[in-house]
């Protein structure tokens, strides 16, 4: 908004100090992440009064944990405070008329109603599963065929191929058209059909991972901010063509957008990690989660980075893993032996460490280190072939 007008009152003669900044992405990603750690501070503390007279407190199973029942009653659905503070800052700072701000616009209030629901029938209705794992399923489905089917379309997305990025190869190029098994016209339509496919399942993929995250203080906000600078500084030299050709990597015109986007959202998760780190002041429900995974997902997406995921993700990844290892083996083994068997003390991962008497703080800093790690070494594959 401040972009567009600043742009038009240049247009029409006014002279402005300073304009001239706006025309810069380092400025307007600054401005972004400024605008929306202030939001996200300044709102905050207002939105959890709130919810504490709403008395929309977690609900705690006791699973034996140490410290868990102490968290009884903390205001949950904080959440709200990111998608507040993002979509601040973007309404200000962003072009409103790129593709890529519209998309991940209406991805963080797409997921952002999923998760709210969710919660809202946890607390209000009494309902512990909250929305069915089904119609969430489906509702996120629809998100990734919208965000596909658009990315397939647009004028303003590099869509005259289907190619990626990956590591270790010349150019770090990947073509989806490599996997189908058509030749001619009928390859082409299977390839887009691969390309979308994959598209909806990196966007669950990524909403499902993080809300298995959501599940220490300060733990989701914290990796996902991480994940965030680094798909923020990928965004940035893939939409500049001198750093893109630098690096051999693809050059895709506007990306620059979703780096000011990312610089917002890692501002908002950094303001609300204020009232989230241990002990939380307010946790962040699936309103948050799931947003936060979306936003993810889209964004890697959008700047053809989706199958460096695996790694940038590796947290999300191993929690995911870990809840379906635990599963799987424990069914098999109920049916074998007549009793499930477990391969970790509790799933998801992080509480694994809790059960064997690490404490909480001490489980969070560590994997904040390792999400560092995996950042870094992503940021490193790109020059890596």
């Amino acid at each position: 908004m401040l972009y567009h007008l600043v742009n038009w009152l240049s247009n029409l003669g006014f002279d402005i100090p300073g304009a001239r900044l706006m025309s810069y992405l380092s400025f307007r990603a600054m401005l972004a992440a400024v605008f929306s750690m202030l939001i996200a501070f300044f709102a905050g503390g207002r939105i959890i009064r709130m919810l504490q007279r709403k008395q929309i407190g977690e609900t705690i199973r006791d699973l034996g944990l140490e410290g868990q029942m102490q968290k009884k009653g903390t205001p949950t659905m904080g959440g709200i405070i990111i998608i507040a503070a993002v979509v601040g800052s973007a309404l200000l700072v962003c072009k409103l008329d790129s593709v890529y701000t519209i998309l991940l616009l209406i991805t963080t209030l797409w997921c952002g109603a999923i998760g709210f629901t969710d919660d809202y029938i946890k607390v209000f209705k009494h309902n512990k599963e909250g929305m069915s794992a089904k119609c969430k399923l489906v509702l996120q489905f629809g998100l990734g065929l919208i965000v596909a089917w658009t990315v397939c379309i647009s004028k303003s997305i590099p869509t005259d191929n289907l190619m990626t990025t990956i590591p270790f190869v010349k150019a770090h190029e990947f073509d989806y058209s490599w996997l189908s098994p058509f030749k001619g016209q009928l390859g082409v339509y299977c390839s887009w059909a691969i390309y979308m496919a994959m598209i909806i399942v990196v966007i669950l993929s990524c909403s499902n991972g993080t809300n298995l995250t959501d599940g220490m203080d300060g733990l989701a906000a914290g990796t996902s901010a991480i994940v965030g600078i680094a798909l923020g500084i990928m965004a940035w030299i893939s939409g500049d063509a001198l750093d893109a050709k630098y690096l051999g990597i693809m050059l895709i015109p506007g990306a620059g957008e979703v780096a000011i986007y990312m610089a917002a959202f890692v501002g908002a998760l950094l303001g609300f990690l204020w009232f989230n780190c241990f002990p939380a002041q307010v946790f962040m429900g699936d309103t948050g989660s799931l947003t936060i995974g979306g936003v993810i997902g889209v964004s890697a997406v959008l700047i053809r980075k989706e199958l460096l995921l695996p790694i940038l993700c590796g947290i999300f990844m191993m929690e995911s893993l870990s809840v379906i290892i635990q599963r799987t083996h424990f069914k098999r083994t109920r049916i074998k032996y007549g009793e499930g068997r477990r391969v970790f003390l509790m799933a998801p991962l992080h509480h694994h460490y809790q059960k064997k008497g690490i404490p909480e703080p001490r489980i969070v800093s560590r994997f904040f280190i390792v999400g560092i790690i995996l950042a870094v070494s992503t940021l490193a594959l790109l020059k890596i072939r």
